[in-house]
């Protein structure tokens, strides 16, 4: 879509992206290094403390949506190598951890739900972000990049386009004349990120509607496309190679769960050998979304 098309659609009914949203319920990429410079990341000071203000950008050309998302898994196996991986799920096609999750929650033993939960898929959502204001790095005020995010800022931004209450008006914040600035507001609580504090603020044409900067806005913006490109993922095979590699030769994807192995009268594994480890709060004071990925991937290529 051109800059002019864009125009010419302004006000597409927010319930076209609710419900694509919805339908969605919940691909990512290629993996790109964690100092990615087109990927705008949030400063904290030493207490945890950071503040931005953004602007969600509508959707690129060639796309239809103003986000894309995607679901990857990290963690530490018994062997100590890492597992850090997209999920084939992204793109809508079978995971080796998602099949290997589902044995074990199906099993009817808590232990093996354990290790199902420790070896979970984590969802992330990629949208184009105008940097308004960043306090912490003024530099990159003006500037278009990628901006990624869990389910938390998410909610915000679904609580906006439908919101609860009857006297509360659905705002599309991706739009360039009727959205909205995001104050993101970040705080350390009990060892985490946490976004509850941040908020849209009233509703705003970006640049006072100057039609020339939003052009030159909309002309900075990144394709989204990469992020659900299955070109760009891992097969099921060489995915599967590496979890037997990351969990142990013998815990090949055919290994019983702890239901089999009572039936076969074998007496249970210690957990180390079957339980992958994921990095804990205690480890990493980080939210569970793009920044703990970031800091697994550079844990794996420091091993």
């Amino acid at each position: 879509m051109s800059f002019e098309a864009l125009k010419r659609n302004r006000g597409t009914d927010i319930s076209q992206l609710v419900k694509a949203a919805e339908a969605a319920g919940g691909g990512a990429g290629e993996k790109k290094n964690y100092d990615d410079e087109r990927i705008w990341k949030p400063t904290v000071d030493k207490a945890g403390n950071g503040y931005a203000v953004l602007r969600f950008l509508p959707a690129a050309e060639g796309s239809e949506l103003p986000w894309v998302r995607y679901w990857d898994h990290g963690f530490k196996g018994p062997t100590g190598l890492w597992y850090i991986e997209n999920s084939l799920t992204s793109i809508g096609q079978p995971d080796p951890v998602g099949e290997l999750n589902s044995r074990l929650w199906n099993s009817g033993h808590e232990e093996d739900k354990e290790t199902a939960r420790k070896q979970k898929r984590r969802l992330h959502y990629v949208v184009n972000a105008l940097v308004v204001e960043d306090p912490s790095a003024p530099h990159n005020a003006g500037r278009v990049f990628l901006y990624k995010f869990g389910k938390k800022i998410f909610d915000k931004i679904m609580d906006v386009m439908q919101p609860t209450f009857a006297d509360e008006k659905p705002v599309n914040p991706f739009d360039f004349w009727d959205g909205a600035d995001f104050k993101l507001k970040i705080r350390q609580v009990e060892g985490y990120r946490n976004y509850d504090k941040s908020e849209f603020a009233s509703q705003s044409p970006l640049h006072g509607g100057d039609e020339a900067k939003l052009e030159s806005v909309y002309n900075q913006m990144h394709s989204l496309t990469e992020f659900t490109d299955p070109k760009n993922y891992k097969t099921y095979d060489e995915l599967k190679t590496k979890l037997a590699r990351v969990l142990g030769e013998e815990m090949s994807m055919g290994a019983p769960t702890m239901a089999q192995e009572s039936q076969m009268n074998v007496p249970a594994p210690a957990p180390e050998y079957r339980v992958a480890e994921p990095v804990t709060a205690e480890e990493v004071k980080l939210d569970d979304t793009e920044d703990t990925m970031s800091y697994f991937a550079k844990l794996a290529n420091d091993d």
